[in-house]
Parts: C-alpha cells; structure tokens; sequence
C-alpha cells in the first residue's frame, strides 16, 4: 500500500486525503495550526463562553457556496452527517437575496435565484425598474456587451488577451460615470477577489461574474448558499471524524519546517511536533499549505529541479480577514450577502443566526447573544474614514472593531432609521490570523492572506503535478478550472494531485471527477467562430457576433419566461423538454450564420475542438 504525507489541512489537504483513503493508500496529514479546516475554519472566541456555555462562533471569514461550485458539493456528499441523506452537504441552505448598501441611500435589494414564484417575479422587476444604481442606460449596455464578449470568446483568447488585461482597462472605467466605477469596477474586485480593478485580470474576473450570472439566470440553481451552522460544527469536524474512522493519521500543531531534497526526488519532509522535530517519510508528498508558506520552504535545489516552483514567489496576495459582532438581537439586514459599497474598507457582511435554525445561541458565550453579523474586510490599505483615519493594516484590534462598526453603521442608516445601534453590540472577535504588534508593509502581520489573481499571474501558477516525481500541490494557487482562492478552487487542485499520484503509481483505480466552468451550449458555435478569428490573428467579431447573440439571447429569454412558467406548476417534465427545444432551435438558426462567416475565411482546418491536458499528463 503506498503512502501519501500531506502537509496542510485546509480544505486542499483535507480533500485530498479524503479522495485518496477512499482508494485504498495509507494516508498522513500534518496541520500546523491547533485546529484544522485552513480559511475555512471556524472557531470560538476564546474565553468567552460562560458557566459551561461554549465560546462565542467566530471565524477567518464568512463562507460562501456558489451554485457553480461543483467538486466540493461532491465532496461534501461523502461526509456522513446524523440524519442527512446526502451528508454535511443537506447543512447547506441557500439565500434569496443580495443587498446593495449605500450611505443615505435605500439599500437595493436583489434576488439571489431565478424567480419561480408570481411574488419573486413582481419583486426581480421592481428591482429593475425602480433599483438606484445610478448608472447611466448606456453604460449599463456597454457593461452588458462586453461580458458578452467574454462569454463568446474562445478560452485561447480568454488566455492569450484577457488574462494580461486589467478589468479596469477592460471595461473603460476611467471614461465612465462614478457610479459605473464604484460599482463595476472598484466594488466588484475589491469584494470578489480582494484586489484592485487596476491590476485584476479580466479572465477571472469576468469568467466567475459570469458564472454567478448565469447561475442567477438558470431556474432551480441557488446562486448563494451558507451553512446552516459553525462551519466547524456542521462540515469540518464531521470531516475529521470520517477520515480518522477511515485511518488517516491526523497531525495537530504539526508545523512544516523543510522540504528535503536529493537532487532527484523528496526524501523526506521534517516537521515539529510540540516543539520535537521529526522527519516524515512517504512515497509520494503533497504541499497542501498556501503559497507564502511554499515559498519559504522551497529551496534552490528544488527550483532547479521544479521551474514551476521558481514562479510562485511571483504570485501576490492580499488581506481578507474577518470579524463578527455578537448582538443583543437578531438583525437580519436581509436575507443574504450584503456588499457595503461605500465603505473604505470594502465590507461584505452575512446576518447568520437566519440561517441557523438549529443553533441555539443562548448556549454561547454568556447566553445574551441573540444575533451575529460576520464581516469580511476586504481592503486593508486603504484608510478608514469615519472614527480611525487610517487603514486597517496600521490599526489596533479596538481600532478596527470601531471602524468597521461605524462603517457598517453608516450603511444601514437610511433616512434616520438605523438598524444597529451601538447599544445592540454585545462582543466581537476578530480573526487570530491578523498579528498584533507589526510595524511591515506588504503581508507581514497576517498569517493567512489571500492569493489574488493579478494580470499575467496564470503563468507563474503551478500545476498539481510539478517536475520532481513524488511531489504535489494541493492548494488555491494551483492551475484550475475554477481559477480562483476559494474552497471550490483547493478541491479541486486536490482531485488533480491525486489523479497525478493515482498514474505515479500506476493505479488502477477510477480517477477524481473534475469539471469544467458550465457556459450555455448556445454560445459554443460564437466561440467556434472566434477560435477561427483568434488564430487568424483577428480581434473579437464585435458586431457581427453582436447580432447573432441578441438572437440568441432572445431565445433563451423566451424559453426562460415559458420555463419559469411551468416550474410553477411544479412540473420537471415540460420545462426540461422546453429548454431542449428552445436550445436545439438556437444553435439550428446559429450554425448557418456561423456556417457563412466561417466560408469567409480561408484555413478552415482551424476549426477545430479544443481539447484540455488529460489529468496526470
């Protein structure tokens, strides 16, 4: 039976000594911290919990579980949970709303999920006709068109051209009103990815606002899920629990301290204990922790013998750290993410006792708590602007609980009528991943910060496999499908290191499923017809495939109010078949069109599918 040492216990590691158990190797993990789970942990505050109550559920940060996400459900669906069908993934349930939050101003509230009931409807066009955003007509087109550009770009162009251009250049920020800048552009990034627009690549950003679009526009895909509880409560330690019942060995305070190297393979790695340093010996080695920790584990013999490995120290990252504020009562807000689009540090909150309907919160910290609002701060360079002039990074603990607190304030202030008030604040808790005293720039001072796709940033990504034989990567800055640091974004990095030691190994056994990023069907033949233009050295078709999308999108708007329709009267059969019709009938009108463009051009032997690397290759 060979032996797999995985060294990192987030979700990347966690995943793939899930995966590789289940196909019968002998599998370590080694933590450094005392508690697993990595960014997606939670834990309590420590202290607070009062006459046997448990401390009050803080965490790094809120969770958040798109509808695109497709390997972590997957993986979720494996963990056994007392009385759930399909195990801790029955803990999640979704939300049905999005809040916009503006100072003095109404916040604009929008619906999570396509509408399939006559008040969900009546609420998506109140939204649409009377919603604030104050964004002129024309820009909102503009906007419009050129993620349609993206959608019916083929994924060379995607590579070749969008990855090196910044979102801000993309969209034409600077020519455009402020409130186009401070919503498409500076408060999608910062909130999304934790980075600026100026520096962001358009790959990614677009690729995932579209995925979050279409998810928004596909009747019965809930866009935004939560947990129904303490992350660790409801996943992670159910997680634990299988695995240990399964014999994986599970290490705690089990800090990686080198990576050792013969010239030719991993001999070994040593890791201490509770201050005793070990050397832990396997045949085949997963990093699983985050790039600035590689980074300082890599030595110049292995980047010799692994290139891929030089570039990662090129990779940046940024903060997005969190913090929870304990409430005397439950302030809902609304029912679902909110992002607070004036505030400097770039807030996004979750109301979560809502969606915990079996947590009693009488039986945390000292029983008074009746409401928590978990706030990710997005910026922390930027300086504070209402009682702490400067930026979150130069701030005590007190400093930043006061900042964020008046920020939240400022937001949910409409016309007098505020929905916090300093006398509702009960506690917080913010993330122990942020150090205190520092006096550095850059990452210093921030145990866990995140990697953020910057242009150009593919190239210097790994693969899961690297160049030395028995190592892998299991992490968030691994090359994937998902293309960005989030759980979805380790699971799979995970599945692709343990396909690649399952053909190291000669394995027999089935490989880990991994999916791409779902597009409509109906924009294949548009990004056919741009392959052609990409390799011809052409630019994007512009108008002409301007015209064949609108009739494209006219279809699918069609069949979606008739889907809608008959989803109300709760039956799968009739919708389904609608939407086969209504795509068959889009992509037989689409073909002659492309058919024609196509004859225009000579070399058609470049049409031609395109075919992604093989797992393991």
């Amino acid at each position: 039976m060979a032996r797999v040492a995985i060294f990192g216990g987030g979700v990347g590691g966690l995943s793939a000594a899930h995966e590789l158990v289940e196909r019968g190797f002998s599998v370590a993990v080694y933590e450094a911290k005392n508690i697993w789970g990595g960014k997606a942990r939670s834990m309590g505050k420590p202290g607070s919990g009062k006459d046997g109550r448990r401390d009050l559920p803080g965490e790094h940060g809120f969770r958040f579980f798109p509808g695109f996400y497709k390997h972590l459900p997957d993986t979720m669906k494996r963990i056994p949970f007392p009385g759930n069908t399909h195990g801790v993934f029955d803990n999640l349930t979704y939300t049905t709303q999005t809040g916009i939050l503006q100072e003095g101003a109404a916040p604009i509230v929008i619906p999570a999920n396509f509408p399939t009931t006559l008040h969900q409807w009546m609420q998506t066009f109140h939204t649409l006709f009377h919603a604030h955003f104050g964004i002129p007509p024309h820009e909102a087109s503009f906007f419009a068109n050129k993620l349609l550009v993206i959608l019916s770009s083929c994924k060379e162009r995607r590579l070749a051209k969008y990855e090196i251009t910044p979102w801000w250049d993309f969209i034409h920020a600077k020519d455009m009103s402020v409130d186009y800048r401070k919503l498409l552009g500076i408060g999608l990034t910062r909130s999304l990815v934790a980075m600026k627009a100026e520096v962001a690549s358009t790959r990614t950003v677009g690729d995932i606002l579209l995925q979050l679009l279409l998810n928004s526009l596909t009747p019965g895909v809930m866009v935004d899920r939560v947990l129904n509880g303490p992350t660790n409560q409801v996943w992670i330690e159910p997680w634990i629990e299988y695995l240990k019942r399964h014999s994986v060995e599970m290490f705690l305070n089990a800090k990686t301290v080198s990576i050792n190297f013969d010239g030719k393979t991993i001999t070994s790695v040593t890791v201490e204990i509770d201050g005793k340093k070990e050397n832990v010996q396997a045949d085949f080695y997963i990093c699983a922790f985050p790039v600035e920790v590689l980074n300082r584990l890599v030595t110049d013999d292995i980047k010799k013998a692994a290139p891929s490995l030089a570039r990662t120290a090129r990779l940046g990252t940024q903060w997005m750290n969190g913090i929870q504020f304990y409430l005397k009562r439950d302030v809902p807000v609304i029912n679902g993410h909110g992002l607070y689009l004036d505030s400097a540090w770039a807030l996004t909150s979750i109301s979560q006792h809502q969606f915990w309907p079996n947590v009693d919160l009488s039986k945390f910290g000292d029983g008074r708590v009746r409401g928590i609002i978990s706030v990710d701060i997005s910026d922390w360079f930027t300086a504070g602007d209402k009682v702490v002039k400067l930026p979150a990074h130069e701030c005590s603990p007190e400093q930043i609980k006061d900042e964020t607190w008046a920020q939240l304030k400022a937001h949910l202030d409409e016309g007098g009528q505020k929905q916090i008030s300093d006398d509702d604040l009960l506690d917080w808790h913010l993330d122990p991943d942020i150090l205190f005293p520092r006096c550095h720039e850059d990452n210093e001072g921030n145990e866990e910060p995140l990697l953020v796709n910057t242009i150009g940033s593919w190239a210097d990504r790994p693969e899961a496999r690297v160049e030395i034989p028995n190592l892998f990567l299991a992490s968030d800055y691994v090359r994937t499908n998902t293309d960005l640091a989030t759980m979805e974004g380790a699971n799979e990095a995970a599945r692709r290191a343990v396909n690649a030691i399952l053909k190291a190994a000669g394995s027999k056994a089935h490989r880990c499923k991994v999916w791409p990023l779902h597009e409509p069907v109906v924009f294949a033949p548009l990004r056919g017809y741009d392959y052609i233009r990409f390799k011809l050295g052409l630019e994007h078709g512009g108008w002409i495939l301007g015209m064949i999308i609108a009739a494209l999108v006219v279809l699918g708007i069609a069949g979606g109010f008739v889907g809608a329709i008959m989803s109300i009267t709760e039956s799968e059969f009739l919708p389904a078949l609608l939407y086969a019709i209504v795509s068959f009938v889009a992509l037989t009108l689409a073909w002659p069109i492309l058919r024609t463009l196509v004859g225009l051009f000579k070399g058609k032997h470049l049409l031609r599918p395109v075919v992604p690397p093989e797992e393991g290759k």
